[in-house]
């Protein structure tokens, strides 16, 4: 008449890379880590012991690097670490976002609410004001003195 609770399953990190594969996403073993790849996109995952796998920041992949999306305010960006930039299409921006949703149920993470609306950016580059935060003057901010 005790009632057992079930033992929690913690998956490790090859179960977790097992069913990666088995969801359709190509995996390449990177150290410790692992690199996730699906058509256009790919994203690093890193063995955490017992815990879920972290995701690094998912992105389409520019010439053999991940890029990562950035806002221009008016339009989108792909950006990589070498500095490359080349625009984000509407195709490579719902591929990302189908990647990130598929390998989050695969690994059995939380989607979280916001991102599953949509594809979410890493930087917001809005405001294309040259120098804006070098603590310069600004011609509107000096001091003037009234002659009379």
């Amino acid at each position: 008449m005790f009632f057992r609770r079930a033992k929690v399953h913690h998956s490790t990190f090859q179960e977790h890379v097992d069913r990666l594969k088995a969801a359709g996403f190509q995996v390449e073993s990177k150290g410790s880590g692992a690199l996730i790849s699906r058509g256009p996109c790919a994203a690093v995952i890193e063995d955490r012991g017992d815990e879920p796998p972290h995701i690094n920041r998912a992105g389409i992949l520019v010439g053999g690097e991940i890029g990562y999306a950035v806002s221009g305010g008016f339009q989108s960006f792909v950006r990589t670490a070498s500095g490359k930039v080349q625009p984000a299409l509407a195709r490579d921006l719902k591929a990302l976002h189908a990647f990130e949703e598929d390998m989050k149920e695969a690994l059995g993470l939380t989607s979280l609410y916001n991102e599953s609306l949509g594809t979410t950016f890493d930087q917001h580059m809005y405001d294309r004001v040259v120098n804006r935060d070098r603590g310069e003057r600004r011609p509107w901010e000096q001091k003037t003195t009234l002659t009379r």
